[in-house]
């Protein structure tokens, strides 16, 4: 068995990885403050909360709990205290019992690698990409990942942190890490800073492997490129690297080529059906001059006849330039344009979810005050867009544990027996 840690686990892309490709894993911890990701991935990955625990607890008594989490209202900046007392208790209630069964440190700044379970053998570090992306050097802003930058992408530094406190605990290191980010982060700007932390990973004795991954060609009708490092815990075994670079010089994740499926499985455009009805009205926008604008120049994904053969990149918000792409759809509403968005379920299902994950939010919602659920379409759609392609954390993991079992692994055995056999001269020569 796999026993996984996931940081910046957002909606849970990894575990959901690891379950459909059949792998036997553990997810033994993760690690998220946005307070709408904590509970939307335990509903996902564990069903209907039980609120047992928390039933009869006042609001003191939940806010005790989490007086010492980092935790954030929008997934950006961390809450001032102040605002999480004024949380409804429903809210507190549901944040407790999540973080309770997601085993969830909240905030990487608040983990200490030397506590980390023993039998941790993998890491995963989505880390925020804001501060890498393009749009961010638009701004004129290029600190991204440089170690004395205060922003949400150099929180990269706290997985060195980490790694470096489990180095120089007796506890083992992980087999494997996996970092998933904007392909920005090797443009001129930042690639010093990404040497800098893949050297970082070197000292500590891992092998890495990097990648450009576009989505589309791992069987996913979405154009989304994104950057993978993959590294391998060899304590600088220099024969074992040798044996990974022929392997992974014949197994490149960047030539492969599946062939994409029709974007009608992903669009839910029969409107017969009362559900997808009022969702797709949930996704249409007024009619404004500016969104007659965003309907010209954005791609149409279904015209009411044709699909397209692609979706842009899954953003973190619709209704803008650039988007995901638009529909038409005329719901024949006043004042309402004649075009939609993808809706909350299409854009998880574009991101490698399923139905049921997203019927899973729906049936879990709840108010958060009088007049507003806690999910809100805006909300999903965002932690979509923040998430990661399922389809190709499958490749990217398959590939991880075949390099386990075949070189890693295999390593280990032969050293334990090495370790075994010597001892059992030296019990001889000492007799």
């Amino acid at each position: 068995m796999i026993k996984v840690i996931e940081t910046f686990s957002g909606i849970g892309a990894q575990s959901k990885a690891l379950k459909n490709i059949g792998c036997d894993f553990q997810i033994i911890g993760t690690a998220d403050w946005d307070i709408h990701a904590i509970i939307a991935y335990d509903l996902i990955h564990n069903g209907k909360q039980d609120l047992s625990k928390y039933e009869n607890a006042t609001r003191e008594e939940l806010l005790k709990k989490l007086e010492n989490s980092t935790l954030s209202m929008d997934g950006k900046v961390p809450t001032d205290w102040k605002n999480i007392k004024i949380l409804n208790v429903e809210v507190l209630r549901r944040l407790c019992a999540a973080i309770d069964r997601t085993n969830n440190y909240v905030s990487v700044t608040d983990m200490n690698g030397a506590l980390l379970p023993v039998d941790m053998d993998a890491l995963t570090y989505s880390f925020p990409c804001q501060d890498l992306s393009v749009a961010h050097a638009w701004h004129g802003k290029t600190d991204g990942i440089d170690r004395s930058a205060a922003n949400r992408s150099s929180q990269l530094w706290e997985i060195e942190r980490i790694l470096k406190e489990r180095k120089a605990s007796p506890r083992p290191m992980p087999k494997f890490l996996l970092m998933e980010n904007v392909p920005n982060i090797i443009s001129r700007s930042h690639s010093k800073n990404f040497d800098d932390w893949k050297q970082s990973l070197i000292d500590l004795g891992y092998y890495n492997r990097f990648n450009v991954l576009v989505s589309s060609n791992f069987g996913t009708p979405q154009i989304r490129k994104r950057a993978y490092l993959m590294s391998f815990y060899t304590g600088g075994n220099k024969k074992l690297e040798a044996k990974l670079d022929k392997y992974f010089a014949a197994n490149n994740l960047e030539d492969v080529r599946m062939k994409p499926s029709e974007l009608s499985k992903y669009l839910r455009v029969d409107y017969d059906k009362e559900t997808f009805r009022q969702e797709a009205n949930e996704a249409q926008p007024n009619d404004t001059p500016s969104r007659r604008d965003i309907f010209i120049k954005s791609v149409k994904l279904f015209d009411g006849s044709n699909y397209s053969s692609y979706v842009p990149t899954i953003t973190t918000k619709q209704d803008r330039r650039p988007n995901s792409g638009v529909i038409v759809y005329d719901s024949k509403r006043p004042g309402k344009s004649t075009f939609r968005y993808l809706t909350a379920r299409e854009a998880l299902l574009l991101m490698g979810f399923e139905d049921s994950d997203y019927e899973a939010l729906v049936d879990g919602n709840f108010k958060k005050n009088i007049t507003t659920n806690f999910f809100t379409t805006t909300k999903i759609v965002k932690m979509a867009g923040n998430s990661i392609v399922v389809p190709v954390l499958e490749a990217v993991f398959t590939q991880m544990l075949y390099v386990d079992q075949h070189f890693l692994s295999k390593v280990t055995n032969e050293e334990t027996e090495e370790v075994t056999q010597l001892a059992g001269e030296l019990s001889l020569a000492t007799s």
